[in-house]
């Protein structure tokens, strides 16, 4: 059984057991649930928009890291303007504990 989630502007695909990264979420409690949900598949059997509103994903943080560095660099030719950036942006890792319909 598997569900597709939304959280911090992305989707992901989710099963019972899986660690996913997340932005981060700020105040995390011991456990999180996800709902309403966009897709839920019940072993071949597709429930989406209304008959997927009452399932739940129900996951445990793990903890908190960074993710990957991205480069930043922005360049105007002839003008002697080069500005150079970094991020890193902070992550949350979740393990999904369970996907139920509900």
């Amino acid at each position: 059984m598997y569900a597709v989630i939304k959280t911090g502007g992305k989707q992901q695909k989710v099963s019972a057991g899986d660690v996913i990264e997340v932005e981060k979420l700020v105040g995390a409690e011991e456990t999180i649930t996800f709902t309403p949900l966009l897709v839920v598949d019940d072993d071949g059997k597709t429930h989406a928009g209304p008959a997927a509103s009452g399932a739940t994903v129900t996951a445990k943080p793990l903890g908190e890291k960074k993710g990957d560095k991205v480069k930043i660099f922005k360049y105007r030719p002839k003008t002697g303007y080069a500005r150079r950036a970094g991020h890193r942006q902070q992550l949350t890792l979740l393990e999904i504990q369970d996907v139920s319909l509900g």
